[in-house]
């Protein structure tokens, strides 16, 4: 019966929103109003923020794989000390 009732919920509501209220500026047409020039911008910003987030990332990976080689390099071997 509660899977009945919730997919009948999912029905109403696929049914009650009609397509104006699932549209934008951008997307229904006025391409060149405020709204679509802002929704772009926003876009321009979440791509940058992204980008260097991933950036970001990728060089502290790049350091920290660095840093372990250099260590490696300069330790001595555990074979020649004497205990």
């Amino acid at each position: 019966m509660n899977r009945i009732l919730c997919l009948f919920f999912a029905a109403f509501c696929c049914i009650a929103t009609g397509p104006e209220a699932s549209a934008c500026a951008a997307c229904f047409g006025k391409s060149d109003s405020p709204l679509a020039y802002g929704m772009n911008a926003g876009i321009y910003v979440l791509l940058a923020v992204i980008g260097s987030m991933l950036g970001l990332i990728t060089s502290f990976f790049v350091f920290v794989s660095r840093r372990a080689a250099r260590m490696a390099a300069t330790e001595p071997d555990s074979t020649d000390a004497t205990v």
